[in-house]
C-alpha cells in the first residue's frame, strides 16, 4: 500500500492552486520601488518555439520539485514529454491556446518552496565566498599583468556585456522568489 502511494503519478494528484494577493504598488518604500525599477532587466521577446521550450523546461523543474525519488520523476517526465509531442503539429491559433493552458497549469501545481540549486538566490552556498573586487585588492589602481579582467554575476558565472551587472549596472536578487532580476 505504501508503495502505491509512493508511485501516485504527479499528475492525478489535484495540487490546490497556489493564489498570491497582489502587492498594491503605494505599500512599497517608494525609494525601494525606484530601485527596483531600475535594477529589472527588461524581457526579450521570445518566438513561440522559444516559449514552448521555456514551458517544458519549467514543468520538469516544477516535477523535480514534486517528485521524491527518480523513478517517478523519470515516469512522469516521459507523459510531459508525451503531451508535448502529442501537441507538435497543431495550427498556430491551437498552439496558442495550449500554451496558455499549459502555462495556467504549470502556475497551478507550483511547489511552494522549489528546489533551487546550492549556489543560486536562495540556495545554501548562495554567496558564500564571492570573490574581492579589484578596487579592495588594488585600491590604487595598479592592476598585476596577470589579474582578472572580467567581473562575476552573483552565480558566479563571469559577466559580460549582454548580462548581469555588467549589462544593467545592477542585479537585483529577491531572495522571496529565489531569482536574480
Amino acid at each position: 500500500q505504501a508503495a502505491a502511494v509512493h508511485h501516485q503519478s504527479l499528475s492525478s494528484y489535484h495540487h490546490p492552486p497556489i493564489t498570491m494577493p497582489p502587492i498594491p504598488p503605494q505599500t512599497l518604500n517608494a525609494a525601494f520601488q525606484e530601485a527596483a525599477n531600475q535594477a529589472r532587466q527588461k524581457l526579450p521577446k521570445l518566438s513561440h518555439k522559444l516559449e514552448v521550450t521555456r514551458l517544458y523546461r519549467h514543468a520538469l523543474k516544477c516535477l523535480n520539485s514534486w517528485a521524491v525519488d527518480r523513478e517517478v520523476f523519470c515516469d512522469e517526465a516521459e507523459k510531459i514529454r508525451a503531451r508535448f509531442d502529442d501537441a507538435r503539429g497543431a495550427g498556430p491559433g491551437k498552439a496558442l491556446h495550449l500554451l496558455k493552458e499549459g502555462q495556467a497549469e504549470l502556475y497551478a501545481h507550483i511547489h511552494p518552496d522549489p528546489y533551487c540549486v546550492p549556489f543560486m538566490p536562495g540556495g545554501s552556498k548562495f554567496m558564500r565566498n564571492p570573490p574581492i573586487p579589484m578596487e579592495v585588492c588594488f585600491p590604487d589602481g595598479n592592476y598585476p599583468a596577470d589579474a582578472p579582467t572580467f567581473e562575476y554575476n552573483n552565480d558566479f558565472s563571469i559577466a559580460t556585456p549582454e548580462n548581469g551587472r555588467n549589462g544593467t549596472g545592477y542585479v537585483l536578487v529577491d531572495f522571496g522568489k529565489k531569482n536574480m532580476e
